[in-house]
């Protein structure tokens, strides 16, 4: 499947890069991304940081407590304010897990969803309601997870069945598809074929613990390994060179690393964009 898409390559945001973020010409990154939650009505110098920052970035949005599986009534006040933060901030995208995260409280963990028909009606229908008071579609990201309790149906399944009914879009994490292909032993090409990829919008990458030789833990915390590059040069391939994140969250290594990484997105969109001009006999 092809797409016309704007290759596009960012960094989360996060405090411990705000002063190297601040002092980049601005072209090294294409947008920003930041946990909405993280963000909302913060003042003083972080606030006056974030405001400058978003002034030279597009900014991208990735929730974090939306518990979207979750049974607790959806928080309709923090969905207020998220879409006064979009309207602000002109913000492109608004991005979820697929998750559960809340049980008469925050647990603070984002925990998997059984796979099963019940709880494909009962996401899909928060969702539209998510989509009713943002006025817009929303994307959902297939969650890296450790355990499947009361599966009743294969992962994939599970997220093509919610997306369709809820009409909403995906956010392509490459990392949680190879993560999950080592934890639960299969094809990770194959799984990812299997996806909405019509759906998807918008990707991410990252990089991952080794636990032991069949255990990987997503932690955003180390650089994107090789069979994960490969991976999205897959992606690209199947869906077009979509927006797509670095993430890391800590053991942050020196800003210009990650622009190197940020950099082998930008090779690899250009890659696959000078592939599609060749077919299409427009390359010079």
């Amino acid at each position: 499947m092809s797409k016309q898409t704007s290759a596009l390559a960012g960094l989360g945001l996060r405090r411990g890069l705000m002063p190297e973020l601040k002092s980049l010409a601005g072209k090294e990154l294409d947008f920003l991304e930041v946990a909405p939650e993280n963000w909302l009505h913060i003042g003083g110098r972080f606030g006056r940081s974030f405001r400058e920052l978003a002034a030279r970035y597009p900014i991208y949005l990735h929730g974090l407590s939306l518990n979207i599986g979750g049974f607790a009534p959806l928080d309709t006040r923090l969905l207020s304010d998220i879409k006064q933060f979009m309207q602000d901030f002109d913000c492109p995208l608004y991005s979820e897990h697929l998750t559960y995260c809340g049980d008469e409280g925050q647990l603070y963990d984002l925990l998997p969803i059984p796979f099963t028909e019940e709880a494909v009606h009962h996401v899909a229908a928060r969702v539209r309601q998510v989509q009713d008071v943002l006025g817009q579609r929303i994307l959902l990201e297939n969650a890296s997870y450790y355990v499947a309790p009361g599966q009743a149906m294969s992962e994939s399944e599970f997220i093509n069945a919610v997306l369709a009914e809820a009409d909403c879009d995906l956010l392509l994490d490459v990392n949680n598809v190879f993560v999950n292909s080592v934890n639960h032993n299969y094809d990770p090409y194959q799984f990812m074929r299997s996806l909405p990829l019509a759906r998807a919008r918008y990707i991410h990458i990252a990089g991952h613990f080794d636990e032991a030789e069949d255990l990987r833990v997503d932690t955003h915390g180390a650089d994107v390994i090789e069979p994960v590059w490969a991976l999205l040069d897959e992606a690209y391939r199947l869906c077009g060179p979509l927006p797509t994140l670095l993430e890391r969250d800590f053991n942050f290594p020196a800003m210009a690393d990650l622009l190197l990484e940020v950099q082998q997105i930008r090779q690899a969109q250009a890659k696959v964009n000078f592939a599609g001009a060749l077919s299409s006999g427009c390359a010079e």
